[in-house]
């Protein structure tokens, strides 16, 4: 029976090779809708191989990741890492950005593929358990405050294995927006997505399905300007009213020396 390695490198092989026709004629025509952009900090189509930078990536829990094809393509850690941990061992493949500036837009394409969806994967994040948008077959969640509450969702946007997503996020103070081309926009305010969380995945974060991959195209990270947009206030008072959902009790923080 071939090996999982070997089973995950045949599948990224096939997804690598159909890429760049399914971008080519995939353009995202989404706008910020809060924040008004600043400076570009970091700009990619993942159109030439290359190392992903120390200090700008970080593959996360020895999960596996490569420029190739145009694409940027995330796998599982290996077996023999997973065999060797008692906890994060990269089952799902896993990447954050920590040049991602504490309030910014965040621009770009994702694909998940394979694997197996779990209570907690797929998602896109800013700032790690800040701002969670778990992918799931029930819909799209957007979920607050070390995933102990539920801010927005779109139960009538499911998650579909291998369709690309072209989004747009948006995080400025205790405000936070996410848009997909074709779908739904998340938008809640809530006092924890002002308080980022320091630990080891900060700022645009990207975790794929359990034993899957995720692909990652035309990515585009800015700082934003002090002040809003000026139409903000309008376009949020057209937003439907979401009653918060408690998931889970928060752990208390825990007392400093």
């Amino acid at each position: 029976m071939p090996s999982q390695s070997f089973r995950f490198a045949i599948l990224a092989l096939s997804f690598a090779l159909a890429t760049s026709n399914v971008l080519a004629t995939s353009k995202t025509a989404l706008k910020p809708l809060l924040a008004q952009p600043d400076a570009i900090v970091l700009e990619s189509s993942f159109s030439k191989p290359a190392p992903l930078a120390k200090g700008v990536w970080q593959q996360r829990q020895h999960t596996r990741w490569a420029i190739k094809d145009g694409i940027l393509l995330g796998i599982p850690s290996t077996d023999e890492y997973q065999k060797s941990r008692g906890d994060h061992q990269g089952f799902e493949p896993r990447v954050s950005v920590p040049a991602t500036p504490a309030e910014c837009i965040a621009q770009f394409s994702v694909r998940f593929s394979g694997g197996e969806e779990t209570p907690i994967a797929p998602f896109v994040e800013i700032g790690h358990h800040v701002a969670r948008v778990k992918f799931s077959e029930n819909g799209v969640f957007l979920i607050a405050d070390g995933e102990s509450v539920k801010v927005a969702e779109a139960k009538n946007f499911k998650y579909i294995q291998g369709k690309w997503y072209h989004i747009l996020a948006e995080l400025k103070s205790d405000e936070f927006v996410m848009q997909f081309t074709d779908g739904p926009t998340l938008y809640a305010r809530h006092p924890s997505f002002a308080k980022p969380v320091k630990s080891g995945g900060n700022g645009l974060g990207i975790t794929g399905p359990k034993g899957g991959t995720v692909e990652i195209d035309n990515l585009t990270l800015w700082s934003i300007k002090p002040k809003e947009r000026s139409t903000w206030a309008k376009t949020r008072s057209a937003f439907p009213h979401f009653k918060p959902v408690i998931l889970k009790k928060k752990k208390p923080a825990k007392a400093t020396q």
